[in-house]
């Protein structure tokens, strides 16, 4: 990967045109954490490859290889270990998929560094962050970001080649403490250095919401959605946003269960239909700029 300085173009996730479909590959947990199960990370690996190439068989644009572990530390750090077998299991995605399939990284609850390191020499695409700026409560504590110490870590292993989609309200993070707005959580994710944002929320009029707040919050920045979309609503949630990380809807099974390239398929034809035939969600982006 060459050098890109901060503010330079990069590959991100987003494809060129339209909707980017980016497939989640979970993993099992890894060494270095407690529930790893001694001996498996051949398997996980070949599992994290066996997944991509569904996802990339099916259509999508990309995957995020995303760490899923039973419990995992809420500060910015990861255990060697851990980091080490990350970074051989998005390597051997990365051989197995071809440098035209977008791969990102995301090292839960919040190993922002681990995950650019990861990303950096693995030679891949991006990282999603939970917790960028602000700081959130989870189930393995507070999470709180340090976006100085990142960005200066970014720039000291020459990651700016490497995007950053920051999540500002999700399953992973919302704010902590008396709220502003989505908007200005936006705003204050692209100065502290991310290239895109990720949003989500189960209830899709509050989603359109957020989603308009941060159109005219942060203009210049793609919007990803990071859950909640599903065969039914693909259609109805692309058409107003750039692109969405999908995992439960196509696997077989339910949430963790391997990726089937059928069910990929029939995700992508449906996001394909975004924007056609009239297909725009209830009340539409326009109606909640105006809520």
């Amino acid at each position: 990967m060459s050098a890109i300085g901060p503010g330079e173009a990069a590959a991100g996730p987003l494809r060129a045109q339209g909707p980017t479909v980016l497939g989640m590959v979970h993993l099992a947990p890894l060494p270095g954490t407690p529930f790893h199960r001694d001996g498996s990370l051949p398997e996980i690996i070949d599992r994290a490859v066996a997944d991509a190439l569904a996802l990339r068989e099916g259509g999508a644009n990309g995957c995020l290889v995303q760490t899923a572990d039973r419990v995992a530390g809420a500060a910015d750090d990861s255990d060697p270990a851990r980091t080490a077998a990350m970074a051989l299991t998005v390597r051997a995605v990365r051989e197995a998929v071809g440098a035209e399939f977008r791969v990102g990284v995301q090292m839960m609850r919040n190993a922002v560094r681990a995950s650019l390191a990861v990303a950096r020499t693995t030679e891949v695409d991006f990282v999603r962050v939970a917790t960028l700026v602000g700081a959130t409560l989870s189930p393995h504590g507070l999470v709180e970001a340090d976006p100085t110490g990142v960005m200066e870590y970014r720039k000291k292993i020459g990651a700016w080649g490497v995007q950053v989609v920051a999540e500002v309200s999700s399953m992973h993070f919302s704010w902590l403490g008396d709220s502003p707005s989505i908007g200005q959580v936006g705003r204050w994710a692209e100065q502290a250095g991310a290239d895109a944002l990720a949003v989500s929320d189960p209830d899709e009029a509050a989603l359109l919401k957020k989603i308009a707040a941060l159109r005219r919050a942060c203009p210049g920045l793609p919007l990803l959605l990071a859950g909640h979309t599903d065969h039914t609503n693909a259609a109805r949630l692309l058409a107003v946003a750039d692109g969405a990380f999908v995992g439960r809807c196509l696997q077989r099974g339910g949430w963790g269960g391997p990726v089937d390239a059928v069910r990929v398929k029939k995700y992508v034809a449906a996001v394909g239909r975004a924007g056609n035939d009239g297909v725009r969600p209830e009340g539409g982006v326009e109606e909640a700029e105006r809520a």
